[in-house]
């Protein structure tokens, strides 16, 4: 009788934490994921260290092991704080703010972004950065057109950024997600917009 209660006990432990591992790898794929910032790229913005929660599904998260992804909320926008893998090196995931998007024309000149000729119509973090003129892809006087299927990202702290002036265009299939809530350290927990 003891012995049977013990392993009826023991079944309903063992479920109880498979259904419960089962959910969190469901909601880490598809719905939502940590991360820690790990160099001062996004300066002002996130400090090193920073913990952030990325939403995968508003803009469509990808089936594992496939090309596949489930239907987007919206699209990404000028201005949205993404993390994607790094076009350099798969095996790292980058957080910086998308500036430009498939068949618009980047150019920074005097420290400021131009989308095809103008200044850029993003928020006023965008606005009020200065960017350096670095890179293959943000050389001055030297505007790149972005292709389709393609995202043009820079670093909030452009003197201290790995970005798209560098290494050139994001593909939309490397996209993971949109920072959505600075959680960690408390005294910093804000919602990112």
């Amino acid at each position: 009788m003891i012995k049977e209660r013990f392993k009826s006990e023991i079944r309903e432990w063992a479920e109880s934490i498979i259904i419960a591992l089962i959910l969190a790898l469901l909601i880490r794929t598809f719905v939502i994921q940590a991360f820690k910032i790990p160099s001062g790229s996004m300066i002002p913005t996130f400090e090193i260290g920073d913990r952030i929660f990325v939403s995968k599904f508003i803009y469509g998260a990808r089936i594992p092991f496939t090309d596949i992804r489930l239907p987007a909320l919206r699209q990404p926008r000028r201005g949205d704080i993404v993390v994607f893998v790094s076009p350099e090196t798969p095996k790292k995931d980058f957080v910086k703010r998308l500036i430009a998007t498939e068949g618009e024309t980047v150019e920074i000149k005097n420290g400021n972004i131009l989308i095809n000729g103008k200044g850029i119509d993003g928020p006023d973090s965008v606005k009020s950065n200065y960017y350096y003129n670095r890179g293959d892809f943000g050389k001055e006087l030297a505007a790149v057109t972005v292709p389709n299927g393609f995202y043009f990202t820079l670093g909030d702290n452009s003197a201290n950024s790995r970005d798209s002036r560098y290494w050139g265009f994001i593909p939309k299939s490397n996209l993971i997600g949109k920072a959505v809530l600075l959680y960690w350290p408390v005294q910093r927990i804000r919602v990112i917009r």
